[in-house]
């Protein structure tokens, strides 16, 4: 009898170590962590939505290797088709049938702030915007269940004017998609610029709706008017339409153009040795910049899993599952509350260097890259040269100013 309670006491202690070991209290009972991905794998911007759910799953396999808590990270996917309503929809239905502990992903920044507000304030359930860039994300419309692992609009432009500002640039136009992330962009970029160049003039606007066909017309007119500089306010959707009307129009040959991320590869590859030279843009994320070893290694793996470089979208992903992980475990229990409350502060391992959740806004703190097109016979497609790095604290608002703006 008493060798059987020693096997007993004894089973409990390593049963006990081994739950300790998982990050699991004695007693708990682990479970997996579910996370929805709501993004869109309809369409033109379904190219950022794979390059997404592909570094998600990389992310996810390194993980599951240690587990999560004696448990771990499962996923279910489905398609907003870049509609507000549509995604709006399926995040309830994530939430509410599906039983999910998170939801991630989202292109579209309308999308992004609809889900912010409907569903994953109500429900009190954390949503991870992976691509949606509108800086109202986590700035005014930001609250306590919204985070942001993509770089902003306020980021990416007060980047781009800080460069800009100092050049002879005086006339702008601002032409773009005519939804949230283009006049996002718009009212960030012409914020900085005004104060940093305060002579600099707005001269014109000009929008168009979103997935419009024939953008020439609109050129036409821009390039009557003669300005030093055009602001192109585009996005995922629609990219590709414009880089291909600048350089059928020739536009970037008279005048000088800036858009973000038209320096992302995942933008530029599609078009291979045709995109447009000579275009000024920002991005967060570049395979082939900074030359770290930790970086080379993540993009030789993500190139032989999936035949490409990863592209923002999957950089952001890799590091969105980076945040559920490290998140999950520091919280220490499956548990919405106090995952949320250990994820602000949180700094994560990345393949370009540790990243830090800020508290005040839970918006990710990223570097911005700084660069101007050109085609490389190496990569079969424009790439970015003359790089300038934007450290994050020196790019993004200050939590007084994102905390009023709340107000």
């Amino acid at each position: 009898m008493k060798s059987g309670r020693f096997v007993s006491k004894g089973l409990v202690w390593v049963l006990a170590a081994v739950l300790a070991a998982a990050g699991l209290p004695a007693g708990a009972a682990a479970r997996n962590i579910k996370v929805g991905i709501l993004d869109t794998y309809s369409g033109p911007p379904a190219v950022f939505g794979n390059d997404a759910l592909n570094g998600f799953k990389m992310a996810v396999e390194e993980i599951n290797r240690q587990g999560v808590l004696g448990g771990k990270i499962v996923f279910v996917t489905r398609d907003d088709k870049f509609k507000v309503d549509i995604g709006l929809n399926l995040a309830k239905e994530l939430a509410l049938k599906e039983n999910v502990d998170l939801i991630v992903g989202v292109v579209n920044s309308g999308v992004a702030l609809a889900v912010s507000d409907a569903v994953a304030k109500k429900e009190k359930i954390p949503f991870f915007t992976w691509m949606g860039k509108s800086a109202n994300i986590t700035g005014k419309a930001g609250h306590r269940y919204v985070f942001s692992t993509t770089e902003n609009t306020a980021m990416a432009t007060k980047a781009a004017a800080t460069v800009l500002a100092r050049k002879s640039y005086k006339r702008i136009w601002v032409a773009g998609d005519d939804y949230e992330y283009g006049h996002a962009l718009d009212e960030s970029f012409t914020h900085s610029m005004k104060q940093l160049k305060p002579e600099v003039e707005f001269i014109g606007r000009t929008w168009w709706k979103l997935g419009e066909p024939d953008l020439v017309p609109y050129f036409t007119s821009i390039q009557a008017a003669k300005p030093d500089l055009v602001h192109f306010c585009t996005g995922g959707a629609s990219m590709a339409n414009v880089l291909k009307t600048i350089q059928a129009t020739g536009l970037h040959r008279t005048t000088a153009i800036y858009i973000h991320t038209a320096i992302d590869y995942a933008v530029l590859k599609p078009l291979g040795l045709n995109a447009p030279e000579g275009v000024m843009g920002t991005m967060d994320y570049l395979f082939y910049h900074p030359e770290m070893s930790g970086h080379q290694k993540f993009v030789k793996e993500f190139q032989a899993r999936y035949k490409t470089p990863p592209g923002f979208p999957a950089y952001h992903a890799y590091v969105t599952a980076q945040f559920i992980a490290e998140g999950f475990r520091k919280a220490g229990k499956i548990d919405r509350e106090a995952f949320i409350d250990a994820l602000e502060g949180l700094k994560v391992d990345t393949p370009v260097g540790r990243v830090e959740m800020r508290a005040c806004d839970h918006q990710a703190v990223l570097p911005i890259y700084f660069g101007t097109t050109r085609l490389s016979q190496e990569h079969q497609a424009a790439v970015a040269t003359d790089i300038l790095t934007l450290r994050g604290a020196e790019v993004m608002p200050t939590c007084e100013e994102v905390l009023g703006a709340r107000k």
